[in-house]
């Protein structure tokens, strides 16, 4: 066995380094005396911006024995300065990490409203939520850079998420107005082989069709009815941005009429703004109370057609209105034969705070209450068209 070169690089050392280094950048200077200082001119200046936010919690008491450092202030420049640091020092999705504990841990929420810093800060949905709920209070000078904002954010989630959903959507009405009398143009080709496969022939080496089976004709008809009610209080943010585009993709397909409702106290109606998922949101008002009994009272009222319909609410099921009634009308709804779906979050923030009551008394109706990832989404659409078992597809995505 041969001696290892004596300029082989030691990696146990190395990683040693890189080790300490990470848990210094973690815990601050306070960890200097135990795990050594930083060395290096671009660890130190990602040390002076984690510090900066992380170093000057106004809960802290003054006993705390972690270092006091001057934190951002109320000072736009310095902010931008600061948000042009993280961004080159760390990556992507990190620098959203720290916007979004900025924003919150330090009251950043009135310099956003200057058109300078929000063109320095890096749009996410979390930005998107916050800029939404000061949209009320936001002056005509920065309106026009916060839209910029939002847009590149919903122009991002279509690409992510239109093609998959139109994909999934499709296969579902394709599936619904299949025939086995199609004329030639509108045979599906793959499927009759399929359903044929009994019938080869190996000395001709071909597969004599006894029954073809094909697409109907769907000209331009409408085969499904889609309401999509959303929950528009504060801690459903990301909800609100990620339906706002589903709910403009579903509205470009002919085959579905697509209705679009948010509501706190209120309902507001915004299915006239889906062909542009920007203009959806800012009709809406971030925050306030919830009323979920009177979304769904009026929901009711768009629906025509029972058996053909998907309803889709998405809340954290915290009800300020008369929770029996709620109830009532949501197992009505089911009954009538609606397929209903309620999701407690549609965004990629993980389990969201839901009341675990209302929850439990909507299983007992046979109507699931689950999380789900914009990603999940269309699939999901796909299994609640095709009335499909959505409590099974629900625990499926579990394990």
């Amino acid at each position: 066995m041969t001696e290892p070169s004596k300029t082989e690089p030691n990696t146990q050392n190395t990683d040693d380094y890189e080790r300490l280094r990470r848990w210094r950048l973690a815990l601050g200077k306070a960890a200097d005396e135990g795990l050594g200082g930083l060395a290096g001119k671009d660890d130190r200046a990602m040390d002076g911006a984690l510090a900066a936010l992380y170093d000057s919690d106004s809960e802290s008491s003054a006993s705390d024995s972690k270092r006091k450092a001057g934190g951002l202030g109320s000072s736009a420049p310095r902010v931008s300065r600061w948000l042009g640091d993280i961004r080159t020092y760390f990556p992507n999705s990190v620098v959203q990490v720290m916007q979004k504990d900025a924003i919150e841990r330090l009251n950043l929420t009135q310099l956003l409203l200057e058109p300078e810093l929000l063109e320095a800060v890096e749009p996410d949905v979390h930005l998107v939520g916050t800029l939404l709920s000061l949209n009320r209070v936001m002056p005509e000078t920065t309106k026009a850079t916060a839209r910029m904002v939002v847009e590149k954010v919903v122009r991002d989630i279509e690409r992510r998420i239109a093609s998959k959903t139109t994909a999934a959507v499709t296969g579902v009405i394709n599936r619904a107005t299949r025939t086995s009398r199609p004329k030639l143009r509108d045979v599906d080709w793959d499927r009759t082989i399929r359903k044929n496969l009994g019938h080869y022939l190996p000395e001709h080496k071909t597969v004599v069709p006894e029954r073809l089976v094909g697409y109907g004709r769907r000209a331009q008809a409408v085969h499904r009815d889609v309401v999509l009610a959303i929950d528009q209080s504060g801690s459903m943010a990301s909800s609100v941005v990620y339906a706002s585009v589903f709910g403009a993709v579903l509205a470009s397909m002919r085959s579905l009429k697509t209705s679009l409702v948010v509501f706190d106290t209120a309902v507001v109606d915004l299915t006239d703004k889906l062909e542009d998922p920007v203009d959806v949101l800012f009709g809406t008002q971030l925050g306030g109370g919830t009323d979920i009994n009177r979304a769904i009272a009026y929901c009711q009222s768009l629906i025509t057609r029972p058996t053909e319909s998907l309803f889709v609410l998405i809340s954290d099921l915290y009800e300020g209105g008369v929770r029996e009634q709620m109830l009532r009308r949501i197992g009505s709804m089911k009954e009538s034969g609606v397929q209903v779906v309620v999701l407690l979050a549609l965004s990629d923030d993980g389990a969201p705070s839901f009341d675990h009551d209302n929850a439990s008394a909507l299983a007992a109706l046979g109507i699931p209450a689950f999380a789900c990832t914009p990603d999940q989404f269309p699939e999901l659409l796909a299994v609640a068209l095709d009335r499909g078992d959505l409590i099974r597809w629900a625990n499926a995505q579990q394990r």
